[in-house]
């Protein structure tokens, strides 16, 4: 183990292990084992090969099921074949029974809206019980997704092998990275509304009959709104709501100008919905400018966390945490790198940013492997098994990376998993100032999800499919499993 000091603009500095041994200097070939420290593969399913985003594992009558939200298509398999229909279909949704984590088992696909990447899939996914919702049908399980960037829709997954479309809400642009209280049935869906001056914001509905959508209210910052004049702010990315907390977080931004919003949720609710200056400050409580080089594409919070470095202090003993996963959207290193980054947001009107991490390129010559380096995204899900203790981020072509956060103010780097590349890999070009281009083929783990038995379940955005995991050695300790 090494340790080495990573410096964040403008602030404190913090000490980040690393654990490098194993990876490997030259680019990565078909054939060749997966690079992993602490972490272990345990199963795989190749997803139809189609390009990944976001993974949820959603317990469903004594089984684990994962819906998977799929990109468009790449440029060579725009619509591939469904091998559980026979018909070839644009990408959409998957659904992968993992109860069995060693033999995962594709139940069926979803399509949707045709187009390649961003503009095509159904890249975004939830699921909410029944029993949960408030005016949920007893028994049911339903799914909420993306369309593609033009829609959000609603399906009876009770059988997940045999979805059935409920809802749908049309008419938007730029759909994406959406939240859903299942207790409450409140959906904070990112949308490009019409008549707003951005591509995404956020659009609040009452979801607790999926059936029946009451729209709620719009939500941006001023500026974004359709009155507006002069300079727009950056768009929204994606929120986090903690209902017991009466805060819902706001990420804006991917790879630059990013920004994170704290919202008092009652005000969001109840308050004045008319998108005027004044309406959409009131449910403010607090904001955190990033630089200009850095997004905020997730935004994870970690409230009332007691760090036992200050255990014996009078004040501070717990405190509220935020952490911050910026978006790579440039290969091979031609912007500022993306990375993560820790914040107090304690005091909600000066949050502070205390610490980050990043991936050191040189451990694996991450910069001339091809594809995007820099992160992504990390885990959403808060059961107990990981919240708290640690976090899942995924580096892109540097795969997943297992960070242990008791200590927000110096996260250490505890394990991690780059995927093996095979035959369904798909090549990531760049294009030179004279007009040429060169491509390589690349790992690109885009999203990663966990759930309460301990897996591990990460996506790849370049077609490889779905890797199951299981941590191993120290970083297992931490977790506290056997």
């Amino acid at each position: 183990m090494k340790i080495r000091l990573v410096v964040a603009i403008g602030v404190s500095c913090s000490l980040v292990s690393m654990a490098v041994a194993g990876t490997r200097t030259k680019p990565p070939k078909i054939g060749d084992p997966p690079e992993a420290s602490n972490v272990r593969l345990v199963g795989h399913n190749d997803l139809q090969a189609r390009s990944a985003y976001q993974p949820i594992v959603h317990k469903q009558g004594g089984r684990y099921i994962a819906y998977i939200g799929h990109h468009g298509g790449t440029p060579d398999t725009p619509k591939p074949v469904n091998p559980v229909t026979g018909q070839a279909e644009f990408d959409g949704t998957s659904i992968v029974d993992v109860t069995d984590p060693k033999h995962p088992q594709y139940l069926a696909h979803i399509p949707g809206e045709e187009g390649l990447d961003e503009a095509g899939g159904a890249q975004m996914v939830r699921a909410c019980d029944g029993e949960d919702l408030p005016k949920g049908q007893k028994g049911a399980t339903y799914l909420l997704r993306t369309f593609g960037n033009a829609a959000h829709e609603i399906y009876d997954v009770t059988d997940p092998a045999h979805p059935k479309l409920l809802t749908r809400l049309d008419g938007l642009k730029g759909t994406h990275k959406n939240f859903w209280e299942c207790k409450t049935g409140i959906a904070y869906l990112v949308s490009g509304a019409p008549g707003w001056r951005v591509p995404r914001m956020t659009q609040v509905y009452d979801l607790s009959d999926p059936a029946h959508p009451v729209k709620i209210r719009d939500f941006g910052l001023s500026g974004q709104d359709p009155a507006s004049t002069g300079f727009i702010p950056m768009y929204l990315h994606g929120g986090i709501s903690l209902p017991d907390s009466n805060r819902v977080y706001f990420g804006y931004g991917t790879n630059k100008d990013g920004m994170l919003q704290i919202v008092d949720r009652e005000k969001l609710l109840k308050g004045p919905t008319e998108p005027t200056k004044e309406n959409l400050a009131y449910p403010e409580v607090g904001r955190l400018q990033l630089s200009a080089f850095n997004g905020a594409h997730t935004v994870f919070p970690m409230p009332k966390m007691p760090v036992a470095e200050y255990a014996h202090e009078t004040d501070g003993q717990t405190r509220d945490f935020m952490m911050i996963v910026n978006e790579e959207i440039v290969n091979e290193c031609r912007e500022p790198r993306q990375m993560v980054w820790f914040a107090d947001i304690t005091v909600e009107n000066r949050p502070t940013i205390i610490s980050s991490y990043t991936v050191p390129e040189k451990s694996g010559n991450f910069c001339e492997r091809g594809g995007r380096f820099g992160s992504h995204s990390s885990n959403e899900a808060m059961d107990a098994v990981f919240y708290k203790k640690l976090a899942m981020i995924t580096f892109f072509n540097a795969g997943l990376r297992v960070l242990d956060v008791r200590n927000p103010y110096q996260p250490r780097e505890v394990g991690y998993f780059i995927p093996s590349i095979d035959k369904n890999t798909y090549k990531r070009c760049v294009k030179e100032a004279d007009g040429s281009q060169h491509c390589k083929t690349a790992i690109q783990s885009n999203n990663v999800e966990t759930d309460d038995r301990g897996y591990i379940y990460v996506v790849d955005r370049a077609n490889t499919g779905l890797d199951i995991l299981e941590l191993t050695g120290e970083a297992r300790k931490i977790a506290g499993l056997k």
